[in-house]
């Protein structure tokens, strides 16, 4: 970016100011509030909830108006955007009675509990000027970034195998949907970002152990057009929360832990420029271990910066809701498989090319 486009966007942001307001305040909707009363270049003005003390509350922390109704919301307040932070089965109703408003939305993942219903959200989009976003935090972590950049640049080679493993203790909070809409949705998503190719089959099991409704465990294998396996280990029955990325390519292995926002990667120690034939003779032994010092940053915070830009912008952001829904027919075809308990081709609904990441 030249100085003269940078002074043009910073007199574009000075000039502006947008007004945000957040529906639904639970645990994921105060967290949007929070960081939203502290953007540049955003005024947060109310918050909605159906729980009026919980509406009251938010709005009391941050000095916004409460309203126990969304659609009153939208209709006496002057909102540039807003955050939809409700359960999963309200984010295709709320959502397109925002965009008949002409209101920007940040939806939290996923973007519907189906397909079909998220496929309404699209066709509201189809003649509308308004931008949507889904709430696919991990795209935001640092590490995940850096090991994209690393990726795009060579550095493991071509990728063997990539293993995502996001356990934990049951969270409450989650009522209606199972562990393959709330946490694989994110894993499917990442792992295609990364692959840089799609899912062409999966094989999973499901399980529910311990949830009233919904399967709170998931084993899944998964191939890419290019080749590449993935590996699922999901649930909500691990004592401990863990969220772990592994790659293994030609040079060696890059790990991730998203809690921690750190990146590892542990070279192949019998290979300097390329994969011969001596390591296909000997295998691989371990190389150096390098930790990268990267700039720990808050992903909800990168998310919201990224569509307050896009929206000031007028550019696309990070994350399109043609992906988001990507992301729902794979945990769809997750579900199929557990259920049938055999392989599936992943032949059905695929969304544009995501934007290049700028971040």
């Amino acid at each position: 970016m030249n100085d003269n486009t940078s002074l043009h966007h910073n007199t574009l942001w000075e000039e502006h100011q947008l007004n945000a307001g957040v529906i639904g305040v639970g645990t994921m909707g105060r967290n949007h509030a929070r960081v939203l009363a502290s953007l540049p270049h955003v005024q947060l003005v109310a918050v909605a909830d159906v729980d009026p003390a919980a509406a009251r509350a938010a709005a009391s922390t941050y000095r916004v108006r409460a309203y126990t109704d969304y659609r009153d919301m939208l209709a006496k307040e002057r909102l540039d955007f807003v955050v939809i932070a409700v359960p999963t089965q309200w984010h295709v109703p709320i959502a397109l009675d925002v965009i008949e408003q002409g209101i920007h939305c940040l939806i939290e993942k996923p973007i519907a509990t189906g397909v079909k219903e998220g496929e309404r959200i699209l066709q509201a989009l189809a003649h509308s000027p308004v931008k949507v976003t889904v709430g696919h935090i991990e795209r935001f972590n640092p590490a995940v970034l850096e090991l994209k950049r690393r990726l795009d640049a060579g550095q493991l080679g071509r990728i063997f195998q990539i293993h995502a493993r996001r356990v934990g203790p049951f969270p409450p909070r989650v009522t209606d949907v199972g562990v393959v809409f709330d946490l694989a949705t994110h894993e499917v998503n990442i792992m295609e970002y990364l692959v840089g190719a799609p899912i062409v089959n999966m094989y999973a099991e499901t399980e529910q152990e311990i949830h009233a409704t919904h399967e709170d465990l998931l084993t899944g294998l998964l191939r890419f057009a290019n080749g590449t396996v993935g590996v699922l280990d999901i649930n909500w029955l691990t004592p401990r929360k863990i969220r772990e990325l592994s790659l293994i390519g030609e040079r060696g292995m890059f790990v991730v832990n998203y809690l921690t926002q750190e990146l590892h990667f542990i070279e192949n120690g019998e290979i300097n420029d390329q994969w011969d034939g001596l390591v296909a003779l000997m295998g691989v032994s371990e190389g150096r271990h390098i930790k990268y010092e990267l700039q720990r940053r808050e992903p909800l915070r990168l998310e919201l910066e990224d569509f307050v830009h896009a929206i000031l912008e007028d550019r696309p952001p990070l994350i399109s809701p043609e992906e988001a829904l990507r992301a729902v027919y794979l945990a769809e075809q997750l579900l199929v498989s557990g259920r049938q308990h055999q392989a599936v081709l992943v032949q059905g609904w695929t969304p544009s090319a995501p934007r290049v990441d700028t971040l």
